[in-house]
């Protein structure tokens, strides 16, 4: 069970990293992403093919998916920031479709390498400085920290003039057209940030797992990652980070359930699925807001002739 607890909370580490990088295109900027998981499987692909191809530092290969991912935002929101919402929303399911067939049918010197093969044996950081014991807490403490730093960065980033911009560009291109902001550039920006930080968390998964497969990445780990936003609160990281908890919790533990429920266990896989469907509807229904809602600044209006 301790075992399991620590798997638990590193997944939910990455998952909220992932999770935060969606909520800031999302929840913050209002750009309906329905391929999320490219940024994810681009920052876990690149950061492998170059530890095994090239021989990079582990490091500094989570770096480059990571920075992999952030161009990949910028190049998708070039040609598509000028979309409504909903043509949006179909080009980056689109370009996600796209990517996940360009790994599927890649093969990487070897061809049982890469492809539906997947690749193995992925070195994990300072697995020879840890004891095998060791090392599941150790890499838990390595996700904590980044999910802290990713998160005390979205905070910041939402803190500052250009997070009030993104905001204003959820609910509309009018008044920040008004004003004589730029437009078009606050979307690719997000785009890149939020692509930046999904490619994080999918450097942390692969090398966590030691193993990386385009089926890994298939479009329901995308609707994963919106409900977590939608049942902790789009807008709010405190939220998204409880919804993380939540719904990782709900698809992780329900393994168990076959050793308490006369279910057979072929079963628990849609049984979750559903399960998770039922909880994202009862809190559009009850609470629209999330679990934890974000929470709007409010100004005192000026009155005329002085004072506030």
């Amino acid at each position: 069970m301790i075992q399991f607890l620590i798997y638990l909370l590193t997944i939910i580490s990455i998952w909220g990293i992932l999770a935060l990088s969606l909520n800031i295109q999302y929840g913050i900027t209002g750009l309906v992403n329905l391929g999320h998981i490219a940024f994810f499987m681009i920052g876990g692909y690149v950061s492998t093919v170059l530890v095994i191809l090239l021989g990079w530092p582990i490091g500094l290969a989570m770096a480059g998916g990571t920075v992999a991912a952030g161009l990949y935002g910028i190049v998708l929101a070039l040609p598509t920031s000028g979309l409504q919402q909903d043509y949006w929303a179909i080009c980056t399911l689109a370009a996600a479709e796209i990517v996940r067939m360009f790994f599927l049918n890649t093969t990487f010197g070897d061809p049982y390498t890469g492809g539906s093969f997947g690749v193995s044996d992925i070195p994990q950081p300072l697995h020879d400085v840890f004891s095998g014991a060791a090392y599941p807490y150790f890499y838990l403490v390595l996700s904590a920290v980044c999910l802290l730093a990713c998160w005390a960065l979205a905070e910041w980033i939402t803190s500052t003039p250009y997070g009030r911009l993104l905001k204003a560009l959820r609910e509309g291109d009018e008044v920040p057209l008004a004003l004589g902001k730029q437009v078009r550039s606050a979307r690719i920006r997000a785009m890149g940030v939020g692509g930046a930080l999904a490619g994080l968390a999918g450097a942390l998964f692969v090398h966590f797992n030691a193993f990386v497969s385009p089926n890994y990445f298939l479009p329901i780990e995308t609707f994963l990652v919106w409900a977590m936003v939608i049942v902790g609160g789009g807008g709010s990281h405190r939220g998204v980070l409880v919804g993380t908890v939540v719904i990782q919790t709900v698809f992780t533990s329900s393994r168990f359930l076959k050793g308490v429920l006369p279910v057979d266990p072929s079963t628990l896989g849609p049984a979750r699925m559903i399960l998770i469907a039922v909880l994202v509807i009862s809190v559009l229904i009850f609470l629209p807001d999330g679990v934890v809602p974000e929470r709007k600044r409010l100004y005192s209006p000026v009155r005329r002739g002085g004072g506030t």
